[in-house]
């Protein structure tokens, strides 16, 4: 038998589904949504149906976009031959956040992994192949993450792309700044040490 009253343990148990998010979180959450004003929680409740109503996957680049094409495929100042492919939406935020970039976005909506049923067709990579067919692309970022799915995800769209007069490059990885080489692990030094360049 719960502690709780129904309601209050159903709240508890959808909580606990969001990522991060513990039977102590998801309880003072609970807590503190009872205690908001009712105003407040009608306001958070129409805010997670409005995002379930109002967001769709950019026609273009799959990002989620609540327009179709996305800010970034609908804009004049960016690169629109130059694409970065990343495993999530959520990454594009990471490399917004360094001001350095201004080319175009693909997401895949995840990284292949047969343990869990993932290939080649649950990923998100046939526009792209279509756009970089139609010659539309001079070049075509890798920027999945430096993990085994990640890795793997990235070979497989590079041997994808060969076929096609498209430039196929791989974001660096290696020794983060502000950290020492002390503590750097073996594949972490080894990719360091591949993507040197001159000074």
């Amino acid at each position: 038998m719960s502690r709780y009253a129904e309601p209050m343990a159903r709240l508890m148990d959808e909580l606990k589904k969001l990522p991060g998010v513990g039977s102590k979180t998801a309880q003072r959450y609970a807590f503190h949504i009872l205690r908001s004003s009712d105003e407040d929680a009608a306001t958070l409740a129409d805010a997670v149906r409005n995002l379930k109503a109002s967001l769709r996957l950019c026609s273009v680049c799959n990002n989620v976009t609540d327009v179709d094409p996305c800010v970034y495929c609908a804009s004049p100042a960016r690169n629109q031959r130059l694409v970065c492919v990343v495993e999530e939406p959520t990454n594009i935020a990471s490399i917004e956040r360094t001001r350095s970039y201004h080319g175009v976005y693909h997401v895949l909506h995840g990284t292949l992994s047969p343990l869990h049923g993932v290939g080649p067709d649950q990923l998100r990579g046939s526009s792209l192949l279509s756009r970089v067919e139609r010659g539309e692309v001079d070049e075509v970022i890798l920027a999945t993450s430096p993990t085994l799915e990640g890795e793997a995800t990235a070979n497989w769209m590079a041997q994808a792309l060969r076929g096609f007069s498209v430039r196929i490059t791989r974001i660096a990885t290696g020794v983060p700044a502000g950290s020492d080489i002390e503590y750097a692990d073996e594949v972490t030094m080894t990719r360091a040490l591949e993507g040197r360049r001159e000074l």
